[in-house]
């Protein structure tokens, strides 16, 4: 299993920015399209952004476009999420995902994704 490791999340108030990291090795991170995903409480796990291997493209879902944006320095095997305006709303654990898939069909959805990390609280006060 290749490690997917996140960090950089916390409690920031209503309307603040973070940056998440995503450290990842091996063929999990090369060449290969990687995403961000999160968990509410009582919620289940769901799509927030992704980025193609080159990182030429991109996805985001609609509820961060233009809020969130990925990012990837493959020098460094690490994808990021900058995270501005956040809002209560955006209060969930965040989690890193890679896949060894080389089309980009389904790369919204969780079964495009085979390698996890274990998440980053990120908390956003009214």
């Amino acid at each position: 299993q290749e490690p997917l490791v996140e960090s950089g999340g916390g409690l920031v108030e209503a309307g603040g920015s973070l940056r998440l990291s995503c450290a990842a090795s091996g063929r999990t991170f090369s060449n290969t399209a990687m995403a961000w995903f999160r968990r509410a409480p009582g919620k289940e796990r769901e799509f927030v952004a992704a980025i193609r291997g080159s990182g030429r493209s991109t996805s985001y879902a609609d509820s961060v476009k233009g809020r969130f944006a990925i990012s990837r320095d493959n020098a460094k095997n690490t994808v990021y999420l900058q995270m501005n305006s956040l809002k209560p709303e955006d209060t969930a654990v965040y989690y890193c995902a890679g896949t060894s898939r080389v089309y980009l069909d389904g790369w919204e959805r969780e079964y495009f994704y085979s390698d996890w990390g274990q998440g980053t609280q990120v908390t956003v006060s009214s």
